[in-house]
């Protein structure tokens, strides 16, 4: 593990991402929290140590049950004190897949896309989004709305700062992600990557990625940071990218039955 990395990833991505049309982003004590998504979301610092943890925890099943609304508190395999993920499920929290967090620094990063027979990479816009949720809805087998009222949200609020890409062949989205440059210029970040499971093993992941961080490096960002899952990890450290921590969402769900407040 790289301590440097780990350190640019504490320093700079512990805030709130692209911003969405409606939603807000407020401090409660040291913890972050965004209301107003799909879910909320809840985000600390690396060390809670020192602050009634308990008590920060009840504050926000309170203050999104009062919603009516999940939310999720993104952990890290780094974070203190180090039983807070304990303490998150006795409070009812449910803990998510485990992912890896991945960093590139973009200088040694492979920027130009392999070519793909019958496959073209390429930067869209809002036009394509409900091909990617259509895309997204397949390959996780549930309904991804709200992946696409994320993506028109970010667009809209921040067009500059949201970079999508597909995977077409013969006229078919086969893959898509997605890329948030952060404001400070820094980091940019790595989302979807998802694709048909007939089209896999291909090299479409790894153009994606490419296509992605040639972006990246021509706005002067410095490091590309990926949540990455047991499948996409291999390919990554392949293509230059080091694991600094892991990340694990806890979502709690209100009561079933909780009313959502018109606001």
């Amino acid at each position: 593990m790289s301590e440097d990395l780990l350190a640019a990833y504490d320093e700079h991505l512990r805030g709130a991402g692209l911003p969405s049309p409606g939603a807000r982003t407020e401090r409660d004590g040291p913890v972050l929290r965004v209301v107003g998504e799909h879910r909320g979301l809840v985000i600390g610092p690396r060390d809670l140590s020192g602050h009634d943890v308990d008590a920060l925890i009840a504050a926000q099943t309170a203050f999104f049950g009062a919603r009516g609304e999940a939310v999720e508190w993104k952990t890290h395999g780094h974070d203190l004190p180090g039983d807070l993920p304990e303490r998150l499920r006795a409070a009812g929290f449910v803990a998510e897949p485990v992912e890896t967090v991945m960093i590139g620094r973009i200088s040694g990063l492979a920027t130009a896309p392999p070519a793909l027979d019958g496959v073209v990479v390429r930067r869209v816009g809002g036009e394509a989004i409900p091909a990617i949720v259509e895309l997204e809805s397949r390959v996780w087998g549930h309904d991804c709305s709200f992946v696409g009222d994320r993506l028109a949200g970010n667009l809209a609020a921040a067009p500059d700062r949201l970079a999508i890409f597909t995977a077409e062949a013969a006229g078919r989205v086969v893959a898509a992600g997605w890329m948030a440059l952060r404001e400070d210029g820094t980091f940019a970040s790595l989302w979807g990557g998802s694709t048909l499971r007939e089209w896999r093993g291909r090299g479409v992941y790894r153009a994606l990625v490419a296509a992605r961080a040639g972006l990246a490096a021509e706005r002067g960002y410095r490091y590309l940071q990926v949540d990455a899952s047991g499948d996409s990890r291999p390919i990554l450290e392949r293509l230059g990218f080091e694991a600094v921590t892991t990340t694990t969402p806890h979502v709690w769900s209100p009561p079933a039955g909780s009313a959502r407040p018109p606001w």
